[in-house]
């Protein structure tokens, strides 16, 4: 049995990264002494539970004061804009107090330095954006990149996991260094429900955030319904305190129509049910990393249909007619489905919890042997 930290900036957002994080927890904890590093008012515990990870035996240890920083931080992020590379910063430095004391480290939270063998699951490069041609890398990226950024020999040392290849293309520009492909753990979801008994309805799953750009999901559902359609629109994600701006606007947007229904912070099985219950599942979020919610969609029977960009598009296999890259090909594509009926295609097993924790298990095993 191995000390093994798992490093991680923030569960506070709720999202794919953070299910990331727990079900790599939970991959590791029945075989190793497993401590989470991380700054968030969240409580790890009761988060693994929305998730359905089981991570009884964990030990957290937080940056001091971590509930007051991170209800700060949230309450400052309209203002500031991304802080998720600063929150890392906070986590690695406290980290590195302990580091002595553990045989490995694993980051769920992309490439730090880390000063003793590691994992490192990267959802997508947070450090030296500023060697990208063209990236959105914020103003102050490049001293966080000082701080708490790894060095080329760092990156080399380390066992680098990437959560598509379309991130693995973006890290490889960046550091040189090609990642070992792990997709996210995917949960299975029931989908035998049969085609008929489904509704005819839009699901839009994901953290609500303007990055997520979920008020398009409106806007494509509003010119569907102009069309003849008589859809209607499932909202459902998180709320977290740094987006609550973002979140009252899509609120508002929504009670004035009646065939649009936003939900936050349900639990898994409400979630499961909507998906299981419904056609057709959207994604609005260009240049998505991987693509949780779209995975999910497919997982559950849904058909899916997500922007020409990112990890998605090799979780549809390239789908011309999956794939759009304005709202008017996506409403001219879901208009298509219903109107010709088409079902579902893809696998839906294809990404799986117990494949992803195999892979986390396995390397973490390969790094303590070497």
């Amino acid at each position: 049995m191995a000390r093994v930290a798992v490093v991680h900036n923030t569960l506070d957002f709720q999202g794919g990264a953070d299910a990331v994080c727990l079900a790599a927890c939970e991959a590791l904890v029945g075989q190793h002494d497993v401590t989470l590093f991380t700054l968030s008012e969240t409580d790890p515990h009761e988060l693994a539970a929305r998730f359905d990870a089981d991570v009884d035996g964990l030990d957290v240890r937080t940056v001091p004061r971590a509930s007051d920083i991170a209800k700060t931080l949230g309450a400052a992020a309209p203002a500031v804009g991304p802080q998720l590379a600063f929150r890392s910063s906070l986590v690695r430095r406290h980290f590195r107090r302990y580091a002595e004391a553990f045989d490995v480290a694993v980051s769920t939270a992309n490439e730090l330095a880390i000063p003793i063998p590691s994992v490192q699951y990267v959802h997508y490069p947070q450090f030296h954006l500023s060697r990208l041609d063209a990236a959105d890398a914020g103003r102050l990226n490049r001293l966080w990149s000082t701080l708490a950024g790894p060095t080329d020999a760092d990156i080399e040392r380390a066992t680098i996991l990437a959560n598509s290849a379309w991130t693995a293309d973006v890290f490889e520009r960046i550091y040189g260094i090609r990642p070992v492909v792990t997709h996210p753990p995917v949960d299975t979801i029931d989908s035998s429900r049969d085609w008929g008994a489904r509704e005819d309805g839009l699901v839009v799953v994901g953290r609500l955030a303007p990055d997520k750009r979920i008020h398009r999901a409106i806007t494509v559902t509003d010119r569907l319904r102009r069309r003849g359609h008589d859809v209607h629109l499932h909202i459902v994600g998180t709320a977290p305190r740094s987006y609550r701006q973002y979140v009252r606007a899509v609120r508002n947007a929504a009670a004035q129509r009646p065939y649009v229904q936003l939900e936050s912070n349900v639990s898994r099985e409400r979630l499961e049910r909507l998906l299981k219950t419904h056609k057709y599942g959207l994604n609005l979020k260009p240049d998505e990393h991987f693509g949780m919610a779209v995975a999910e969609y497919v997982a559950a029977g849904m058909v899916a249909f997500a922007p020409d960009s990112g990890g998605q598009r090799e979780i549809l296999r390239e789908r011309q007619d999956r794939l759009f890259g304005s709202l008017a090909e996506a409403v001219e594509q879901i208009a298509t489905a219903i109107e010709t009926d088409a079902r579902p295609s893809l696998p839906t097993d294809r990404f799986t919890r117990e494949q992803f924790q195999s892979a986390i298990r396995e390397s973490v095993t390969q790094t303590l042997d070497e």
